[in-house]
């Protein structure tokens, strides 16, 4: 189920909220919010909320583990069971048959005839974020960070929780514990106006940029051969917009929908295209994701600690580790291989760098940005070095089919994403003026949506 569908707002948003808000007692909301989690969740594909509450009763069984036994030997292997029950899953869904093109390819290199089989795999829909959750708890857990909960439907309802289920944000447990403990005594007038505002300021970014915008660029992204150098910058920067406004999006209705229930979650973007250096940029793109890596990657290798090459190390593999999660395909590593060297780059030249003028230094991190979104966007390396190709080096080639409208989109997009404030910095408070816009915005949406079918956010593929 999607955010953006009518389903969703007509129907599940309205049912949830109210039965919510009339349940009293934490254990009858704990329940009936893991409940709502895998009702949303089953929309997608039922049969995979089994693999979902495998994995939640075993990191569950670990945590309760690790509340019981002291001794180092016993709590290092609640951790490892844990961790690596939750990898292999997220192995064999997301990567088995990324590791078997790969070991074909090479055995046909080196001349062999044997080819292993192409296995028939879905990859459940957000495995990557609800698998991330159980391993910042278990791994929190035996840091002593948070103490686990005893009862398994206040974890069950951590996991499932319908608004950071499948795209996030990556939603660490310390960060809402203290929502969770107090959700019986949460109050329903609190924060609805932030709540709803955040919601549909959302999906305003979805609906009316994101979409608009993917409506022109992905038909030209399909004949990518074609493109004039003209039409390979139009897409990616568009791309670079869609991708931005697609995922914040989302965040910000996560956001407004926990705000609703009861629950702060964290901000996801901060205004990523404001940032001045490529580091800057990572702590502001999809906080959740990016800061993982650093408290559970980046650091337990040695992070800057060490000497120079070895913080360079640390960075490239973190960053590759980064762009490997978020699919498997290589030209997801290349991304992320190529943002750890500008990361080692900017380590290297960071003196000069922050010399420069303001504008240079957005200006600059941007542009190496839409470069790395070639690598990100494209199907394959093939793909992406033909779009650089057209990018820098003068070619005549089709024209983008509603290039008027898409040169419009990107002003707009533009204009809000390096000037404008986001979502966390506006004022939620809803007069009269505030709500007519809001008015008319969200019917340009239920518009929209009535006219054709909803699209799926972009990282529910990651």
């Amino acid at each position: 189920m999607l955010f953006n569908s009518l389903g969703f707002l007509y129907v599940f948003l309205p049912i949830t909220y109210l039965v919510f808000w009339r349940l009293a007692g934490k254990t009858p909301r704990y329940v009936f919010l893991a409940i709502s989690g895998y009702v949303f969740y089953s929309f997608w594909n039922y049969k995979f909320c089994s693999l979902m509450l495998l994995s939640t009763g075993v990191s569950y069984l670990a945590g309760l583990g690790l509340l019981r036994w002291q001794d180092p030997i016993r709590r290092r292997l609640c951790v490892a069971v844990s961790v690596a029950t939750d990898l292999a899953f997220l192995g064999f869904f997301k990567y088995a048959n990324f590791v078997v093109v790969n070991v074909n390819g090479v055995a046909s290199w080196l001349g062999g005839t044997s080819m292993l089989p192409i296995l028939d795999i879905l990859l459940p829909v957000g495995i990557s974020f609800y698998t991330f959750h159980t391993i910042t708890y278990i791994v929190d857990s035996y840091r002593r960070v948070i103490t686990p909960t005893k009862n398994f439907f206040e974890y069950a309802a951590y996991v499932s929780f319908f608004p950071q289920l499948v795209a996030g944000p990556i939603v660490r447990f310390r960060q809402i514990e203290q929502d969770f403990k107090n959700i019986d005594r949460a109050d329903q007038t609190a924060d609805p106006e932030a709540g709803w505002s955040f919601f549909v300021i959302g999906l305003i970014k979805k609906v009316l940029i994101a979409d608009t915008i993917a409506a022109v660029i992905d038909p030209a992204w399909a004949r990518s051969s074609e493109l004039s150098t003209v039409g390979a910058w139009l897409c990616v920067l568009g791309y670079s917009y869609q991708v931005y406004f697609d995922f914040s999006g989302y965040s910000d209705m996560a956001v407004g929908l926990g705000y609703l229930f009861g629950f702060r979650l964290p901000q996801n973007f901060n205004s990523p295209y404001k940032a001045t250096d490529i580091a800057d940029l990572w702590r502001r793109w999809h906080i959740s994701m990016s800061s993982f890596f650093r408290d559970y990657v980046y650091i337990p290798l040695g992070g800057s600690r060490a000497s120079r090459l070895v913080t360079y190390r640390n960075l490239v593999v973190t960053m590759m580790l980064c762009g490997l999660w978020h699919g498997a395909n290589w030209t997801l590593v290349v991304f992320g291989a190529y943002h750890g060297l500008l990361l080692a780059l900017h380590q290297t030249i960071k003196g000069p760098w922050e010399h420069l003028p303001l504008w240079a230094r957005r200006c600059g991190t941007y542009g190496l940005w839409l470069v790395g979104l070639a690598f990100f966007r494209s199907a394959g390396l093939g793909m992406a070095l033909t779009v650089l190709g057209a990018m820098f080096t003068w070619r005549a080639g089709e024209d983008i089919v509603g290039a008027n409208v898409l040169v419009v989109m990107l002003a707009l997009a533009a204009a809000i994403a390096h000037w404008g404030p986001n979502t966390f910095e506006m004022r939620h408070r809803w007069s009269p003026s505030w709500v007519a816009g809001f008015a008319v915005l969200f019917g340009m949406c239920l518009f929209a949506l009535y006219g054709s079918r909803p699209a799926p956010y972009l990282y529910f593929q990651f």
